[in-house]
């Protein structure tokens, strides 16, 4: 039977954990737009220098590590994966768009 207090005491409980949650998402937000800031720098190196919007490489390297970082942060390796991937193809058409 939930009395009166547990649920006081779960509500709280959850007001924490959504507290908590809020804070990461404008950490990881605020994160990306410094990544994106950097991207976007890359961008206008590889524009002024003739080189390649994409670095098959590059990315390959990114995802295996970002794999492993996922493993030990006990994050799922396939979601870390679909992320970055995401995160890169938005990047590559940033950098396309400086070679316009």
């Amino acid at each position: 039977m939930t009395t009166s207090s547990d649920t006081k005491r779960a509500a709280a409980l959850l007001a924490e954990h959504r507290e908590s949650i809020d804070r990461l998402d404008a950490i990881l937000v605020y994160t990306l737009g410094e990544r994106f800031k950097h991207t976007q720098s890359v961008g206008v190196l590889k524009a002024e220098h003739d080189l390649p919007p994409s670095d098959p490489a590059r990315e390959e390297a990114q995802i295996a590590r970002l794999t492993d970082l996922a493993t030990r942060a006990n994050l799922d390796p396939e979601f870390a994966k679909k992320f970055l991937n995401f995160i890169i193809q938005e990047v590559i058409q940033h950098h396309k768009q400086h070679q316009s």
